[in-house]
């Protein structure tokens, strides 16, 4: 190799590296004092409030569903350790929320199932942080639920966006469920295309969780717990009209709140949105370890952080398996908190936590609580 190729490929190769850089750091330090910004509290954060029923959650019965949707955590979880950390992560969840006046003892089905009022005053008398997300309804209103249905949480496949907020608080999640449950039994009517599941026309009369309000879950936080409150889109792709409702609509719920929080979004155009309209908001980008060959460029780019230069995040929020990637590092070494999402077990725990600052868990008891 000539002398004058070898310069030229030594200067690509830097000209690559000083790219990379610049597109996975975070926001700087000076920003960051400028806009007063507070720093990620340092506490342990339950994943969609402490909960006995959703996310995360396995029993036996349950392991070979798991194992499709969590492969990493259902090859730990046939040990046994895991099963019996997370009947004691349900037992705590059940424990806290009766203790915040949610469900009794004798309350057969779950008291607190993921992302609802009990399950978020479960993790306040615990003395956790909170994860949740926000999106819109059908007439506009913001509220806590994850999945752009409601089939896994409560057996009904129409979209969050299709409903009223009116018809969710009739619409119980996991009826018929059991402490423990991974996922609701499906609907009569559910598999249908379009889904032919009715909304009751009353609420039921024993004890149920339904979706709720953004702005009642802040009523039950009340500033006990700090939040992480994730800003969830249908299409991480795209921006229109209800992407910026959205933004405006929880934003103003939270800049009226008083208590901690900070927001993240996998989708960048979100966390974009706190740098231009409100930079003294502390914001974090969310990704995981997408496979090129299976998610295709953007998600895998997203995976590799290269998005930071538009979100400029002082948090990155990563996948528990990805602590050790090299974007990881870096952007932490450039001064980003690193957050793990989401640990289900001890056994996971000792393999990430060298990788990361705070930690987003469920299905476990940390031992430093």
């Amino acid at each position: 190799m000539s002398s004058k190729l070898w310069r030229n490929v030594v200067l690509a190769g830097v000209a690559a590296a000083g790219a990379a850089v610049w597109a996975v750091a975070p926001r700087t330090f000076n920003d960051k004092r400028r806009n007063f910004v507070p720093s990620i509290p340092e506490v342990w954060y339950a994943h969609r409030g402490l909960h006995d029923a959703g996310s995360g959650l396995v029993n036996v019965a349950d392991i070979a569903d798991y194992a499709g949707d969590n492969p990493v955590s259902a090859q730990s979880d046939t040990t046994g350790q895991s099963i019996a950390e997370n009947d004691d992560y349900v037992a705590l969840a059940r424990a806290m929320a009766i203790k915040a006046g949610y469900g009794s003892a004798d309350t057969t089905g779950p008291i607190a199932p993921e992302n609802s009022l009990a399950a978020f005053a479960a993790a306040c008398e615990a003395g956790y942080g909170i994860e949740l997300d926000v999106q819109l309804t059908l007439d506009g209103q913001v509220v806590v639920v994850h999945d752009a249905d409601l089939l896994r949480v409560a057996g009904d496949s129409r979209l969050i966006e299709d409903l009223t907020y009116d018809e969710l608080t009739r619409i119980p999640l996991f009826p018929n469920g059991k402490s423990g449950d991974l996922k609701a039994e499906p609907l009569p009517g559910a598999g249908e295309n379009p889904p032919l599941v009715v909304t009751p026309s009353a609420a039921p009369e024993d004890y149920y969780q339904h979706v709720p309000l953004f702005s009642d879950v802040l009523d039950v936080v009340a500033g006990r717990a700090p939040l992480i409150v994730e800003y969830k889109f249908s299409n991480n792709r795209a921006w229109d009209e209800r992407s910026e409702e959205l933004m405006e609509k929880g934003h103003a719920l939270l800049e009226a709140y008083d208590g901690p929080y900070v927001v993240e979004s996998f989708h960048p155009g979100a966390v974009n949105w706190y740098k231009e309209h409100h930079p003294e908001v502390c914001r974090g980008q969310l990704s995981w370890p997408a496979k090129l060959d299976k998610h295709g460029a953007a998600e895998w780019t997203a995976g590799l952080l290269a998005f930071n230069w538009l979100s400029r995040p002082d948090f990155v929020a990563y996948d528990w398996t990805g602590g050790a990637s090299p974007q990881v590092k870096l952007a932490r070494s450039m001064g980003a908190t690193a957050v793990s999402w989401t640990v289900r077990s001890s056994e996971e725990l000792a393999q990430c936590e060298p990788y990361f600052d705070r930690h987003i868990f469920e299905a476990f008891v940390p031992d430093e609580v």
